[in-house]
């Protein structure tokens, strides 16, 4: 049987029942060393182990106070002889109110009117079981309360129907009990006819030649060691560092925006009706502070945007036939959308910065029934391809990429329709668990009336926004996105990297 160096220890000095305490007094070993080595015999079937809990006390702030110039009650008495006038105890107000009733509770003394005086008449002075407690306290600092005489006990109770006095705290004790087996294998390691192995092979050893005399412990992967969890990224912080690699690797570059938007680059720049249901506070995060803010070239595009929404402008659109308000597309709202960073890249664009391949990664904002896809924000992966040889066909294969990449085998795109893209599509993975398809976000190629008022030329323009959390939540075989935000520290510990 192999044996762990503090096993062995502990054995050599364990012939009898032994708390944690003295077996570390006896080996050297720290407690946490102890209690590891213990719960191994234990497995083995050489020690029993007793988990023994009490109550220890030690004295509080007024108890210390107390032991040193003694209770109230015993002032009383060491003042005065046989009687004394209850006024004219030379005792602070509050001790002498304290006092009285614990002088007739512990029939130390009795009151009575002498004389139109209330009087205090002494019965005994021996002193009392609480009192011999304190002394005992003040000596030892701690003592465990089953450990007590009867008698200390009753002072005990005593005690606790003060304020302040005594402090109790569980103390939970373990002792190691040797089984007949262990017994045997102690006595063994103490004759010397069982030797010792080592577990680590030392440059002394190797120098002096030590190594060929000493036999080398083996090891067991099957025995059990308490599990570090060392500091890591979370999960869905991990996801989104392979994710930005992935599309790294395929030659994008990342770019950033605000979470707070105006309403002109989250719907307006995208042809996105100002009456698109979309736009509802049933489904959008709109702003009382700030009410606006500075729009970027706003002056500069916004007669294009409004020509293009009314009439389809210069883009050879109908458009939408309504009559567009600049102080609608000026409102502030919570992104719903990465596309409104794109929107933006787009309008810095000219012929000859083509062609240009750029995704961004960040937290977009919608009023969601919450359930196990939908949570009213969530990450969002967003991209768009300006290139004027770019093509559908193109953009399909950039998604099935990116999605077999994350290692989702199973994907397919469906025909959708969005106001700012013709073709469309969205693409969708198959959830095993829910035995169904799920909808990832949205793609296609950005429509003119999209990319002529923001570029100026028409240009095809390939794009995505596509729901990360629920790439993620799949990628980590979770069937509910909402687990991503729980913080159960166990799945965070024990997730893996």
């Amino acid at each position: 049987m192999e044996l762990h160096p503090h096993e062995i220890k502990i054995l050599e000095v364990l012939s009898e029942k032994s708390s944690s305490k003295d077996i570390s007094n006896k080996t050297g070993l720290d407690a946490d060393a102890v209690m590891r080595a213990s719960s191994w015999l234990s497995t083995k079937n050489l020690v029993k182990i007793e988990r023994v809990f009490a109550d220890e006390i030690s004295l509080d702030s007024e108890g210390k106070a107390y032991a040193n110039s003694g209770l109230p009650e015993r002032k009383i008495i060491d003042l005065i002889g046989d009687s004394a006038a209850f006024d004219e105890v030379d005792v602070d107000v509050k001790e002498k109110n304290i006092a009285l009733g614990w002088l007739r509770r512990k029939n130390l003394a009795r009151l009575d009117k002498i004389n139109g005086k209330l009087t205090i008449i002494v019965l005994n002075r021996n002193e009392t079981a609480d009192e011999k407690l304190l002394k005992l306290l003040l000596e030892k600092e701690t003592l465990v309360a089953g450990e007590l005489s009867p008698e200390l006990k009753e002072g005990l109770l005593l005690l606790k129907q003060r304020q302040n006095v005594v402090a109790v705290r569980e103390k939970k004790d373990m002792y190691i009990i040797p089984t007949e087996k262990g017994l045997k294998l102690s006595g063994e390691l103490r004759s010397g006819e069982v030797k010792s192995s080592v577990s680590q092979l030392t440059t002394e050893m190797l120098r002096t030649g030590e190594w060929r005399n000493v036999t080398f412990r083996t090891y067991d992967a099957e025995i059990y060691i308490k599990p570090k969890y060392p500091s890591k990224k979370h999960p869905l912080r991990r996801v989104i560092d392979e994710i930005r690699s992935i599309f790294l690797e395929m030659g994008f570059e990342e770019i950033t925006g605000n979470f707070v938007e105006s309403a002109f680059w989250n719907f307006d720049a995208l042809f996105q009706p100002q009456d698109h249901p979309a736009r509802d506070m049933h489904d959008t995060f709109y702003l009382k502070n700030p009410k606006s803010i500075e729009i970027h070239k706003f002056n500069e595009l916004k007669d294009k945007i409004k020509a293009t929404h009314e009439n389809g402008g210069a883009t050879g659109s109908s458009g939408w036939g309504y009559r567009w308000s600049s102080e609608v597309a000026q409102k502030t709202v919570l992104r719903t959308h990465t596309t409104a960073v794109t929107a933006r890249y787009l309008s810095k664009l000219n012929k000859n910065s083509l062609p240009k391949k750029v995704f961004c990664i960040g937290k977009t904002f919608r009023n969601e029934a919450i359930d196990y896809k939908h949570l009213p924000e969530f990450y969002q992966v967003e991209g768009v391809v300006a290139d004027e040889n770019a093509n559908f066909r193109n953009l399909l294969s950039i998604l099935k990429t990116f999605y077999n990449s994350m290692g989702f085998e199973k994907v397919r795109f469906r025909p959708a329709y969005f106001p700012y893209t013709e073709m469309s599509v969205e693409p969708e993975i198959y959830f095993e668990e829910k035995g169904e398809w799920m909808e990832l976000g949205g793609a296609g190629m950005f429509r003119p009336e999209v990319t002529v008022p923001l570029m100026g030329f028409e240009c095809p323009v390939l794009a995505w926004g596509l729901g990360l959390d629920r790439v993620v939540a799949l990628k980590l075989g979770l069937s509910d996105i909402r687990e991503l935000y729980i913080s159960d520290l166990k799945w965070l510990r024990e997730s893996r990297i």
